[in-house]
């Protein structure tokens, strides 16, 4: 294929009369697509329906230790709920908290915290005169929503290929004590599918903050999400790094249940130091007195344990890995070549990040949804939404049925093929 840049103006308004016609043709269906956010498909939601059967009125629902799940108490989890998590997290049982559906809640709790009470004896956030994040670009928009809620400025790190720029992320750590964290989607990052290399995590351990309450925010949402068995991504472990190096208590660490069982419903976890989970504790005491033990108890009955769990997201494999594979494919047919984008082909993980040409995003997501595919928007998985280049656009493949997937593929690729000729055009006067 010849690159569109290279294509004289009289051959690229040629292409963009027959593009256009093509997508008046799809217009014209009145189709009504979803890639919009990264939700578990039915079939994937399908997968844990027996889990509503492990548990009904003639079970008992005492816990390993004599603990009745239906009374009140157990502030942090019940003992095989917690070893369950622990095993999914790669952490010693010791340094667990199980909480409720969302460890974006618990992440919301973390920042809350210390924005009123501060960390560890610190001064509270709220009563310091500049409060500043780390935020690898692009980015997860939901954790980038909780810290411009508490008004906290966020300063972008952009991403390479093994994680963030951690020369910058060292020169802000390490020299400014009004930086007090970073977010974090170590494996499979969301939305570009990138594992934080060896090297990244211990750089990460090996930081030493100007702010005693600097805390890394590690959302390890993807775990165990692999597409491949054979072909899986390796990270290391922050916890037993920051312990190795002497900073056991500069991370926080989250993971949770919502795309392995059923969104929104599942169980999450927070890991961290002794220090830390003992003033997380002190404030949840204040805040309930404890989370749903009986769902805890549905998950360790439905999963048994961590190779359970595993062998039920090979299950969520098998189905999101033909989608990927999909878009991937339509992809590198139609684009491949041509120089108007690129795209970084992951491993796991639940998102695909496409970049287009410069000043494109929005315009590319617009035209998209004038054919009747809604998408993620532009700008979303940075900051504030200003994506400074508007480029980045994040596909989800996990909703669409594989028949809807393939033509949602395809009018994407219509969409940046039109709207990068018009870009094109107008460089060129």
């Amino acid at each position: 294929m010849t690159a569109y840049k290279d294509l004289t103006k009289e051959e690229l308004l040629d292409l963009k009369n027959g593009l256009t016609k093509e997508f008046e043709e799809v217009k014209g269906k009145g189709l009504k697509l979803d890639m919009s956010r990264g939700k578990p498909s039915k079939a994937q939601l399908d997968l844990s329906m027996g889990m509503m059967d492990v548990l009904n009125s003639g079970t008992p629902l005492i816990g390993e230790d004599g603990t009745d799940c239906r009374n009140y108490g157990v502030l942090d989890g019940i003992k095989e709920a917690k070893q369950l998590m622990a095993d999914m997290m790669e952490v010693s049982v010791d340094h667990v908290i199980v909480c409720g559906n969302a460890s974006l809640n618990i992440m919301y709790d973390a920042v809350s915290r210390a924005m009123t009470h501060g960390i560890l004896g610190s001064t509270p956030w709220a009563k310091l005169d500049k409060v500043k994040f780390l935020c690898p670009v692009p980015g997860y928009d939901r954790h980038f929503a909780i810290t411009e809620h508490f008004g906290i400025e966020m300063i972008n790190i952009p991403m390479t290929p093994q994680g963030p720029d951690m020369d910058m992320v060292e020169q802000y750590v390490n020299h400014d004590e009004s930086v007090k964290g970073i977010w974090c989607v170590p494996k499979y990052s969301n939305p570009q599918g990138i594992t934080y290399s060896e090297e990244t995590v211990q750089r990460f351990a090996g930081l030493t903050p100007a702010a005693g309450d600097f805390r890394i925010f590690w959302d390890n949402a993807y775990g165990i999400h692999d597409l491949y068995e054979e072909e899986q991504d390796c990270l290391l472990e922050i916890l037993a790094e920051c312990e190795k190096q002497g900073h056991p208590d500069m991370v926080y660490k989250f993971s949770s249940t919502s795309k392995i069982t059923f969104a929104g419903s599942g169980i999450s976890a927070i890991a961290a130091s002794e220090k830390n989970l003992k003033e997380i504790r002190k404030s949840m005491s204040i805040q309930t007195i404890g989370h749903d033990k009986v769902n805890q108890l549905r998950h360790v009955r439905f999963f048994k344990d961590i190779d359970g769990m595993k062998a039920h997201m090979k299950k969520h494999a098998d189905i999101m890995r033909p989608k990927f594979e999909t878009v991937v494919q339509v992809l590198e047919e139609e684009l491949g070549g041509l120089a108007i984008g690129s795209w970084i082909v992951p491993k796991g993980g639940y998102f695909i990040s496409f970049d287009a040409l410069e000043g494109c995003a929005k315009a590319i997501v617009a035209k998209a949804k004038e054919a009747g595919l809604v998408m993620t928007g532009a700008g979303a998985t940075f900051p504030y939404g200003k994506d400074p280049k508007d480029s980045n656009i994040r596909i989800a493949p996990s909703f669409p049925t594989p028949e809807e997937l393939m033509t949602a593929a395809k009018v994407f690729v219509l969409s940046v093929k039109l709207v990068s000729i018009d870009k094109l055009l107008e460089q060129a006067g």
